[in-house]
């Protein structure tokens, strides 16, 4: 059975974002995940290389992955919202992902600005089944509710990432609310250079 992929327009809160949705590898999909993307402002886009093998380990699992465009980026429409219409922005894209594959769980995963936008999404929505934050970045502060959020929160960092120092994620990582697991990566930096491999294998062998 050949991979299917699909080029979609979502109705966003903004206007219409232009999103992917790629189905895995010779097998029924068993869970359905949306990918937010890093910083629009910094050059993010659902091409980012961490995103793409953070989909592609998704997928060698058996999930069912929808990338899209933040508003502004590329052809998605309305413009950059300081990470507030963000959010609303990928609501949408799992609500439509919900109503597509009503019959599998949900999950969040995202990237840098991804994983704090996944991270404020997922804690407020009770029926996401796990959320992934890859490149979760210390130095913006906080994500909120991280310390009543029940859901399963795994962080995936890199051992050399500039925006997220050894010391400060495992400090905002201990009052955060089980179930939760970090997860190092021996990285060059915040984007995981010389180790996307390793990156897509972790995220493909998540429980």
């Amino acid at each position: 059975m050949a991979r299917h992929i699909e080029s979609r327009w979502l109705d966003g809160p903004a206007g219409k974002l232009e999103a992917l949705l790629e189905e895995p590898d010779d097998q029924a999909p068993n869970e359905a995940c949306v990918v937010c993307h890093p910083h629009p402002l910094f050059g993010g886009t659902m091409n980012n290389k961490v995103v793409y093998h953070i989909a592609r380990g998704l997928r060698r699992r058996g999930t069912v992955v929808l990338r899209f465009n933040f508003r502004g980026v590329s052809r998605s429409e309305g413009s950059h919202d300081q990470g507030t219409g963000e959010v609303d922005d990928a609501r949408a894209a799992l609500d439509w992902l919900r109503v597509r594959y009503s019959g599998l769980p949900c999950a969040l995963a995202g990237f840098s600005f991804g994983a704090r936008v996944v991270l404020k999404l997922g804690c407020s929505s009770e029926d996401v089944t796990r959320l992934i934050a890859v490149g979760f970045p210390t130095r913006e502060g906080p994500a909120p509710s991280l310390e009543t959020c029940p859901m399963p929160k795994f962080f995936i960092t890199s051992t050399h990432d500039e925006f997220a120092p050894r010391t400060e994620m495992e400090a905002l990582f201990k009052p955060i609310a089980e179930p939760k697991q970090l997860i190092w990566i021996d990285a060059a930096d915040h984007f995981f250079a010389r180790a996307l491999d390793q990156l897509e294998e972790t995220v493909r062998a998540l429980a």
